[in-house]
C-alpha cells in the first residue's frame, strides 16, 4: 500500500471517529468524494465526508439559563463621581465601546468549540502586520485595532460583521471587567504584599522596610517556592467581578460602571456578563441588541434605583 493510501485511511479514521462522538443532526448534509490513488479502493477507505457550512443569522432569539452571550471590548476613559437621585455619591468609571463588530466566527465543526472574535476601534493598514491584514481581508471586515475572543454557546452565535454596541448591556446588571493592571515596576515587600515592616526607630539598623527572614536554619536549608518577596508589581491581567452598570449612553457608546476596573486611561478592557451575579435573562437582548448603529436621538439609560430613599429608612 502506498503512502498516499495510508494517509487517506488515517484521515478517514479521524473523520469517522469525530462523527461518532458528535452525531449529525437532522439538518446536517454530507457529501461523498472519492479520491483515487495507485492502489485499489480498500473497504471504502478513500471516501471523505464534507459537512455543509453552518448558516448563522442575525436575528433575536430566546435566552436560556445555559446560554452564554458574547462580550465587548472597551476603552477605559477614566474615573469620576456622580450623585444619584437620592443624593448618594457613586464612584464611576467611564468605558467607551468603540465600534465593536464580529470579526470571526468559530464553530465546533472547524475549530472544535463555539466562540466569537470581536474587533474594536480602527487602525490603518500600514500599521498592521501582513498576517493581520490577511485575516481581516479573508473575513471581509474593516481593519481593527484590538481583537478579543469570547466563548459563547451555539444559540448565541452571530454572523461576521454584526455590530455589537453598548446596548448589548442593560443598566442595573452586573458584569465582569478584565484588563491589564497598571505597571508599578520593581517594588518592595511592603508595597507589593502589604508587609508591616520593621521598627521605625529603636532596634532596627537600615532595615526599616525590609521583609525580614526568608527561611529557617540548616533544615530545610532553602527558601520555599512562592515566598512573598520584592519583585515586579502590576502589568498583569486581572478581572474585577460583579461590577454594577449604572448608566449607558447609546448615542456616544459610553458606559458608566460603579467602582474601579483594571488598567490605566486609554487601555483596553474586556466586558462580559457576570458569572456569579447572573442578570435576569428576561431583561437582556439576546444574542445582542439589534437596532440602529447611529442612534443620535437615543437618551441615556439609568439603572432603576427604586422608590425608597435609603437615607430615610429606619435603622
Amino acid at each position: 500500500m502506498s503512502a498516499l493510501s495510508r494517509g487517506l485511511i488515517s484521515r478517514l479514521y479521524r473523520i469517522l471517529s469525530a462523527n461518532s462522538r458528535t452525531p449529525p443532526t437532522a439538518t446536517t448534509k454530507f457529501y461523498l468524494l472519492r479520491c483515487f490513488s495507485a492502489d485499489a479502493l480498500i473497504d471504502g477507505s478513500q471516501v471523505e465526508y464534507h459537512q455543509q457550512s453552518r448558516i448563522i443569522e442575525a436575528k433575536p432569539g430566546v435566552m436560556t439559563p445555559n446560554s452564554k452571550r458574547t462580550g465587548v471590548v472597551a476603552v477605559k476613559c477614566g474615573m469620576t463621581a456622580l450623585w444619584d437621585k437620592w443624593g448618594a455619591r457613586i464612584p464611576i468609571t467611564v468605558l467607551w465601546v468603540d465600534d465593536n463588530i464580529v470579526s470571526q466566527v468559530k464553530t465546533v465543526e472547524k475549530e472544535g468549540f463555539f466562540a466569537l472574535q470581536v474587533g474594536c476601534g480602527q487602525k490603518k493598514e500600514k500599521h498592521l502586520t501582513k498576517p493581520e491584514v490577511g485575516h481581516f481581508r479573508a473575513q471581509g471586515v474593516p481593519m481593527k485595532r484590538k481583537l478579543r475572543e469570547f466563548p459563547v454557546t451555539e444559540d448565541a452565535l452571530l454572523p461576521v460583521g454584526t455590530y455589537v454596541g453598548v446596548r448589548h448591556f442593560v443598566p442595573g446588571q452586573f458584569v465582569d471587567v478584565a484588563g491589564i493592571t497598571m505597571g508599578k515596576g520593581f517594588q518592595g515587600g511592603m508595597k507589593r504584599h502589604g508587609f508591616k515592616g520593621g521598627p521605625a526607630s529603636h532596634g532596627a539598623s537600615l532595615s526599616h522596610r525590609s521583609i525580614g527572614s526568608t527561611g529557617q536554619r540548616d533544615a530545610p536549608g532553602k527558601v520555599f517556592k512562592g515566598k512573598k518577596m520584592p519583585g515586579r508589581m502590576g502589568g498583569v491581567q486581572r478581572t474585577v467581578k460583579n461590577v454594577w452598570v449604572y448608566k449607558i449612553d447609546p448615542a456616544r457608546n459610553l458606559m458608566w460602571v460603579k467602582g474601579q476596573v483594571p488598567g490605566a486611561e486609554g487601555n483596553f478592557v474586556f466586558i462580559k456578563d457576570s458569572v456569579y451575579k447572573k442578570p435576569d435573562i428576561q431583561m437582556l437582548p439576546f444574542p445582542t441588541y439589534f437596532g440602529a448603529e447611529d442612534d443620535d436621538n437615543a437618551e441615556p439609560l439609568v439603572a432603576d434605583l427604586g422608590e425608597v430613599d435609603p437615607f430615610m429608612v429606619a435603622d
